[in-house]
This record gives structure tokens, C-alpha cells and sequence, in this order.
């Protein structure tokens, strides 16, 4: 990918060229149809985020874009996968910020938080996704809170103020900020305030995860045998990402059958059509007996309260 710092021409060129190699990405390449279900999650985006770059004339004075949008709910839920979508969807420069990368310097994360707002201002339309976001903005005035830490908070939230009053009306060249988090509780007040939008990605029902299974195995064989509406009963409580080490393990049954007892010497003789074999529903079986749901029913219940306390959709 060609450097694009060129147009960017802030003092920090040295935390630029980390956060271009480090963080941003120009073409995600994930698309809403990669997507299984979450609906709701998909209209709410592109009504806040997608339609605002599509028309901005029109998302003015009441109707202006939200400042930024929070979506929460258990770990593996497609979070990432829906932010990279908006992006792609837009055709936005898309920044994949951990908290872990605006942390891990505490002397230099104002000057980094304060330099990827203004390269994405520079390389506007821009889309800034922040994950684990509770991580670098718990509430202010925790007991044991670091200074420096206090400091990066006010700085993000300064950032995310300063998006809109210095945006020119009508302008094209939005900034639009997107977090994730699996602890919205710990978030600190003032951060979402300014999340306008907070939205719930839950555990997906029954149709989607059918949809995940057929997702997961487009690219291998599938015997005739396998019952996707079975499945998705089976999968009842599991997560996006635990369906994907369900669908994984299970393709990779056939191959353990077929290396069993066999030298390493034999094994690297082997041809990819020697090991590779149709998934049929006893490798399925065999994998949900080894893998469980990582998210527990206590957690869907505190993001729900949540939710029906803080929720904005």
C-alpha cells in the first residue's frame, strides 16, 4: 500500500508513520452481506454513519451525525466485522485502533491519539474503530488511576468534540468514530455521552447461526448429511467466533482420521486430496463435544440491563 503521509502534514510525522503501518487499512474488504443477521445493527449504521457521507446536505442543524457510535455486547459478536463494514461500505480510510496501541506509551499516547485524529481529518472521509475501548476509558477517578491515563481520556474526548465544531457544514470530509467494547459498564460517563448511538450486538438467534455455519464452510466440502437447522439448534447460547472454532475443528476431523498412526515422514508424503474429505455431521458432533459457548447466560443478562438503561437505537 502506497504511503499516503503526504497528505498529512502534522508535526508528529514519527507517530504517523507508526499509526499508517501500525493501524489504518484503506480497504477492509468485508462487506454487509459478510454478515450474518444482525439487522438492526447493519440499518442503525448506515443510518448513522453511511447515509450521513452519502448525503450530507441533508444531515444538518438537528439532523446532524452523531458524534460516535458504541456497540457493546459479548465478545465475539461480529463487532470488528460490522465496523469494517461500514468502512468498506463508505469507502472511508479505516483506522483499527487497540486500546493496547494507544496505551503502551503512556508519554507519547496524547500526541498519538491527538495525531490519528488529525490524520484522519487529513485523510477524510475517515472511520476511527476503537476496540476494547473500556480499557483505555474507564471512568475518571477510579482508585489507582495514573495520571497519564486520566490525560489520554480528556485528550480522546476533546478529539471527539473537536471533530464537529471545526467540520465545515456540509463538508464531505467527516470523521466518524466507532468503539467496541464487551464491558460498557466500566466505559467512563463523559465518553458516552458523546457515543450518541450505543448499540446492542447480541448472540446471534437460530437463522443466523445457520447463516454463520453456511458462512464458515463455503470454501470446503460438505456432506450431504449435514443438517444446518440441526446445527444451529445445537449452537444455541455460542457466539460468532466459537461457531467459526466449531466449523474449524470440525473440518479439520477427516484429516486427524487420516494421519492416525501415520510417521512424519508418511504424513509429508501425503497429497491435500489424500487428507482432504467431505464434513459430515459426526465431525460436527465430535467438535461441539469438545467446544463450549465462552460466553456465559450471567453476562447476556448485565449487557440486557445495560442496555435497557443506556441503550440508544
Amino acid at each position: 500500500m502506497p504511503s499516503v503521509l503526504h497528505r498529512f502534514s502534522g508535526p508528529d510525522q514519527d507517530l504517523a508513520a507508526a499509526l499508517e503501518r501500525d493501524v489504518m487499512d484503506t480497504s477492509p474488504g468485508v462487506h454487509w452481506e459478510d454478515i450474518a443477521g444482525l439487522e438492526q445493527a447493519k440499518r442503525l449504521l448506515q443510518e448513522n454513519v453511511v447515509l450521513p457521507l452519502y448525503m450530507p446536505d441533508f444531515f444538518q442543524g438537528i439532523r446532524r451525525p452523531v458524534k460516535g457510535v458504541l456497540m457493546f455486547g459479548p465478545p465475539g459478536t461480529g463487532k470488528t466485522m460490522l465496523a469494517k463494514a461500514v468502512a468498506t461500505e463508505c469507502q472511508t480510510t479505516f483506522f483499527n485502533v487497540s486500546s493496547s496501541t494507544l496505551a503502551s506509551k503512556y508519554r507519547q499516547s496524547e500526541r498519538m491519539v491527538r495525531c490519528l485524529f488529525e490524520m484522519a481529518r487529513a485523510l477524510a472521509p475517515s472511520t476511527i474503530f476503537i476496540d476494547e475501548i473500556d480499557a483505555l476509558c474507564s471512568s475518571r477517578g477510579a482508585t489507582g488511576e495514573h495520571e497519564a491515563s486520566r490525560r489520554v481520556k480528556t485528550e480522546i474526548l476533546v478529539q471527539i468534540d473537536g471533530m464537529h465544531s471545526h467540520a465545515d457544514p456540509g463538508q464531505k470530509g467527516q470523521v466518524m468514530v466507532l468503539a467496541a467494547t464487551n464491558f460498557p459498564w466500566d466505559i467512563d460517563e463523559a465518553l458516552r455521552r458523546r457515543l450518541e448511538k450505543r448499540i446492542y450486538i447480541p448472540l446471534p438467534a437460530a437463522p443466523e447461526r445457520s447463516e454463520l455455519l453456511r458462512l464458515a464452510l463455503k470454501e470446503v466440502d460438505v456432506a450431504d448429511d449435514v443438517d444446518f437447522d440441526q446445527l444451529a439448534a445445537l449452537t444455541e447460547g455460542y457466539s460468532g467466533d466459537d461457531i467459526t472454532n466449531v466449523c474449524r475443528d470440525a473440518a479439520m476431523n477427516g484429516m486427524r482420521t487420516k494421519i492416525a498412526g501415520k510417521t512424519p515422514e508418511q504424513i509429508r508424503a501425503m497429497r491435500r486430496e489424500d487428507v482432504n474429505q467431505p464434513v459430515n455431521m459426526q465431525d460436527f458432533h465430535h467438535a461441539l463435544q469438545r467446544i463450549n459457548s465462552s460466553v456465559s447466560l450471567t453476562d447476556v443478562k448485565r449487557h440486557l440491563a445495560y442496555m435497557q438503561e443506556f441503550g440508544s437505537v
